[in-house]
């Protein structure tokens, strides 16, 4: 696996956070229930004595950072930057494949699409509080979806399925993907946003 991304000024940040901790201590990057929709990133201070022999040790500019072995998958393509902003400075880690591992280029297509829908279709949705999860593939090659979440029974679902997610899904497997269709039949119910 490759380093972890992380910026000169996020470095130097470190390195001062550092400075002020007992000699030998470096960072621990890590990931809390990895491979979920609940994954949350972070970063702590890593004693010397915290090291564990299964830790994979990156090395920065001035210290190192530990990644335990459960979460090292899950950082692929990770980056952790130092911005500053109106309201302050702040830390920001992204890590696309904290919430699922990145699958390989020849893994079965419904497990490329599901990766896809989890890494970039949900959290595109989380903020209007819907979420999808794929059923399965028919042979004649639809994703059929399920929409769950602030996505049920709302009339807009229509155009945010065809529009946005079928043709991201068209785009990236083009050839192998038709087209989507959404299983659950939009009734309201009870459960319903108005």
């Amino acid at each position: 696996m490759e380093q972890i991304k992380i910026s000169d000024a996020a470095q130097a940040h470190f390195r001062k956070l550092l400075d002020a901790q007992e000699d030998g201590t470096n960072i621990r990057i890590f990931v809390v229930n990895p491979g979920t929709p609940n994954a949350e990133c972070g970063v702590s201070y890593c004693p010397a004595n915290a090291v564990e022999d299964r830790d994979s040790e990156m090395k920065y500019n001035g210290f190192s950072a530990f990644v335990d072995e459960i979460s090292l998958p899950f950082l692929e393509d990770a980056e952790i930057d130092y911005v500053t902003e109106e309201l302050g400075t702040q830390l920001t880690l992204k890590a696309p494949n904290a919430k699922m591992r990145k699958v390989a280029d020849d893994a079965p297509l419904i497990e490329r699409v599901d990766y896809v829908i989890q890494t970039q279709i949900n959290p595109q949705l989380a903020s209007h509080g819907g979420r999808i999860t794929l059923v399965e593939i028919t042979e004649d090659g639809y994703a059929i979806l399920q929409f769950g979440g602030g996505c049920n029974g709302c009339s807009m679902v229509d155009v945010t399925l065809k529009e946005g997610v079928e043709k991201q899904l068209i785009e990236m497997f083009d050839g192998e993907l038709k087209g989507a269709r959404d299983i659950t039949e939009h009734q309201r119910g009870e459960h319903s946003y108005y």
